[in-house]
């Protein structure tokens, strides 16, 4: 039990922001883009070149940090991603995009 809230606290930190946060704000604000229960960011409705690139700079970080929280608490990526995607989910801010499930649903 003490494992996971460590990767509680871990994962609380790895959504801080980045260096790029104010596009990643913006383009969450704009409903461009939201957060997944897999931990990942995922584009929303859209195939824009700078909203691609954006998600997978994000993505990329993400994983990268999933990876290093997996191996240092000895539990399975996925179970780190899972609680990371339910940890964003929880909270996103009313008017942005979520996907708990198949589709894209806006926060009320």
């Amino acid at each position: 039990m003490k494992t996971l809230a460590l990767i509680g606290v871990l994962i609380g930190l790895l959504f801080t922001p980045l260096a790029s946060a104010l596009e990643l704000n913006e383009a969450k604000q704009q409903g461009l883009v939201g957060e997944q229960r897999d931990g990942l960011l995922g584009a929303v409705n859209t195939q824009r070149a700078d909203v691609r690139e954006l998600v997978e700079l994000i993505n990329a970080r993400r994983v990268v940090a999933y990876q290093k929280i997996a191996q240092k608490n000895g539990t399975d990526l996925g179970v780190v991603q899972s609680l990371a995607g339910k940890k964003a989910i929880e909270k996103t801010p009313s008017g942005q995009y979520v996907r708990p499930g198949q589709s894209w649903q806006q926060v009320p």
